[in-house]
């Protein structure tokens, strides 16, 4: 795999620094962060192979293994890596970049998840590329089920207009099966977006 360039994240730094101690603290607090978790939970069938990309400090991937699943946690930042074993211990999480992954070493997945911003987060002009990468992580009748700002996100962030996902989509092997505005379905909105990819 050739070397990639430094993710938008990775490039972020003091403006993503509080990110895994907000949410430590929200999950120790008890506030409802399983939005998400639901959402995905709510596309699988009992004891599905799950895969969370850029699962940050495993809050969602933890929700969904509390649910029966049987699910791999891959994050880049060994920051976060190390935020997640601390607040989830049981959650074994792969400190990887995605397309580091090989499905005939990982297996396929009934479910790929990529919210959180993570999309607009990638290595500048990597996007296709992941999503490519993604389709290929896919099981037969697999899906993805991702989720971004459109606009009030992070400043670090970029911006991906919906028309220009859905060509990304579209180039890397994958169709656009439902979009919402919000995890409990609501209808799209102009500031956040929720899809369900699925092959084409």
């Amino acid at each position: 795999m050739s070397e990639l360039p430094p993710t938008r994240w990775a490039l972020s730094g003091a403006a993503t620094a509080g990110y895994a101690s907000t949410f430590a603290d929200l999950v120790a607090s008890g506030a409802d962060v399983d939005g998400e978790a639901r959402l995905a939970d709510a596309l699988l069938g009992r004891e599905a192979r799950v895969l969370d990309v850029g699962s940050g400090m495993g809050r969602v991937a933890a929700a969904l293994a509390a649910r029966g699943h049987l699910v791999s946690a891959v994050e880049p930042d060994p920051d976060l890596v190390a935020q997640s074993r601390s607040t989830y211990p049981d959650l074994e999480v792969v400190e990887a970049d995605v397309l580091a992954l090989d499905p005939a070493v990982c297996g396929r997945f009934d479910l790929v998840v990529c919210v959180g911003n993570v999309l607009v987060f990638l290595a500048d002009g990597t996007e296709r590329r992941v999503l490519t990468h993604l389709a290929s992580l896919l099981a037969p009748g697999g899906r993805v089920l991702a989720g971004f700002h459109l606009r009030g996100g992070p400043t670090s962030a970029r911006r991906y207009p919906p028309e220009e996902f859905v060509a990304d989509v579209e180039a890397s092997g994958l169709v656009v099966h439902q979009r919402f505005g919000t995890y409990e379905l609501h209808p799209p909105t102009d500031d956040y977006a929720v899809w369900v990819l699925a092959l084409a």
